[in-house]
């Protein structure tokens, strides 16, 4: 029996399973077949639009954090350390979503972080890039040094 896998994916992963389960009992290998991989490119597509969303929100703090440094706060330093770990745990997760994955996906993620860092702060910025080493490694802190 054909099924619709895209459709079911698109819907929900657990009565994916569901349904692969039963596909499994009836042996029809070939729809089993087709299931998994369907399951498997969305369930990896999920995750590249979770990295992408956790990068543009990272990048889009780093720009406020650049151009508003009067207004700095606990909550933006919180934000990049929250992003930064929610990279880093999809990244784990899928190892193909590495630095390199990231690194194709920069420019093309960076203006829209830019446009929300100026609606967000009110404030125009002549900020046209971020290095990896802005978004990933520089330290943002509110918290005073010893």
């Amino acid at each position: 029996m054909k099924r619709g896998w895209q459709e079911l994916t698109a819907t929900s992963y657990v009565d994916t399973v569901e349904e692969l389960q039963t596909t499994l009992a009836e042996q029809d290998y070939e729809q089993l077949s087709e299931g998994l991989q369907t399951l498997l490119t969305s369930m990896s597509q999920e995750l590249k639009r979770a990295l992408r969303s956790q990068l543009s929100r990272l990048m889009m703090h780093v720009v406020k954090w650049k151009i508003q440094p009067e207004k700095r706060s606990g909550s933006w330093a919180v934000t990049i350390l929250d992003a930064r770990e929610n990279i880093d745990e999809i990244m784990r997760e899928k190892p193909t979503l590495n630095r390199r994955f990231v690194q194709e996906i920069w420019d093309k993620t960076l203006q829209q972080p830019i446009r929300k860092a100026e609606e967000g702060t009110q404030c125009r910025t002549t900020l046209m890039t971020l290095t990896f080493q802005e978004v990933f490694d520089d330290e943002y802190s509110v918290l005073k040094k010893d």
